[in-house]
């Protein structure tokens, strides 16, 4: 593809006329004023799923007990589609227990085998607990074993666009293979609080009482920020210290996810100060919200020398409040463009770019019609091309409406 860069600030003549083009300008998204200890990162705007900030985000990790949130998902989604019931009953095995149980070393729920608790039962356990005994037991009654769950997992979550989802397990315990990007996570924890609002509220429980023990919810946020209700904690020595995290401030919901904190307590204030800035240091633009031309470019044999473009719909970005660094917005057109050209006709792809990063996107169509010029016309232009004549060129540039 060719690109057709729209210069900001810069004016001239075509045939005699000016030309204006209105393209993105905007305050810079992803700007490197935010640093953080956390290896992976990734700040999303829960209504748009526009993502704020990142940090190797889009980059597959260990996910630990954040591969929980797909278990849930899965879970929830059986029981929507009325394939499952709260009140079913699930009896614990004995692999369940010695994986999962106390005697594993890792987080669990309490289980003893045999016993037959219900998948809300379970689903509290799994949530608050992080317990693995919990996981696998759901996995095996809704499956049959924990390695068919895990493919289902996976065929679940590439359905949901979930691209780098790959699980072998319904708990997260480390397996080479089972990653998953903190971008993902956070797309999945949106889905979560969207499709399954009436689930959601297992998130926000501080504690669970199962066989007489009280186990607390391990988010660190919970109670500590007024708005946070989920989602859920990760460790292993493979990963680090990460969170799924989401919260509600004046109506605006946002939800941060990060991996690979030293410690559980460097977790916890690494999770309130980056919770803290998905609030107070982003925000969501629509570019070209009230005037969907974005521009005019040159069109090659037609009746008139240009064509006005632009776009369908507004185009969303994240975007760090008080950055001085600009976007800029840029056509790309696989070929010239050539007359006849049609209203609606998509011609390309409008780009909105920081340096070299491809931030948002979308079709870039033509606004107007172009005829195409006649015989004589043509070859009019043919002779002014082979004596150079042809002067057309593109134009100014100004910032759209927000």
């Amino acid at each position: 593809m060719t690109g057709s860069f729209l210069k900001l600030g810069s004016a001239r003549k075509t045939a005699g006329l000016l030309t204006t083009l209105w393209l993105a300008c905007l305050l810079s998204a992803h700007a490197d004023t935010i640093t953080t200890e956390a290896s992976h990162v990734a700040i999303l705007d829960a209504e748009t799923g526009v993502l704020l900030f990142e940090k190797n985000g889009l980059d597959p990790m260990v996910p630990a007990s954040m591969s929980k949130l797909m278990t849930a998902y899965v879970v929830f989604q059986r029981i929507k589609e009325g394939r499952l019931a709260l009140t079913d009953t699930f009896t614990v095995s004995e692999d369940a227990w010695r994986r999962g149980g106390w005697t594993s070393g890792g987080s669990t729920m309490s289980l003893k085998p045999n016993e037959q608790p219900t998948v809300q039962d379970l689903l509290r356990g799994m949530i608050i607990h992080s317990g693995n005994d919990a996981c696998i037991v759901l996995a095996e009654g809704i499956s049959g074993s924990e390695a068919a769950f895990a493919d289902e997992m996976t065929r679940v979550a590439q359905s949901l666009g979930l691209k780098t989802a790959k699980f072998k397990n319904a708990t997260g315990l480390f397996d080479p293979e089972h990653k998953m990007s903190a971008a993902d996570l956070a797309e999945l924890s949106r889905r979560i609080i969207v499709d399954f609002p009436e689930h959601y509220g297992l998130y926000s429980e501080q504690t669970f009482t199962w066989d007489g023990i009280t186990q607390p919810n391990r988010n660190p946020l919970l109670g500590k920020i007024a708005g946070v209700d989920g989602l859920k904690t990760g460790h292993l020595s493979q990963s680090g210290y990460g969170l799924a995290a989401s919260g509600v401030r004046d109506g605006v919901r946002r939800i941060v996810v990060f991996n690979g904190m030293p410690t559980e307590s460097a977790r916890a204030r690494e999770a309130e100060r980056l919770m803290r800035l998905a609030f107070s240091e982003f925000e969501v633009a629509n570019l070209y919200k009230t005037e969907a031309i974005a521009g005019r470019l040159p069109v090659f044999l037609g009746k008139a020398d240009d064509v006005a473009v632009g776009v369908e719909k507004p185009i969303v970005v994240g975007l760090q409040k008080g950055s001085g660094e600009r976007l800029q917005a840029r056509a790309q057109l696989a070929a010239p463009l050539k007359a006849p050209v049609t209203v609606g006709q998509v011609i390309g792809t409008l780009e909105v770019v920081d340096g070299s990063r491809v931030v948002a996107s979308a079709p870039l169509v033509a606004k107007e019609a172009v005829p195409m010029l006649g015989l004589m016309g043509r070859a009019i232009r043919g002779l002014q091309l082979t004596l150079g004549a042809d002067s057309s060129d593109s134009a100014e540039s100004a910032e759209p409406s927000r």
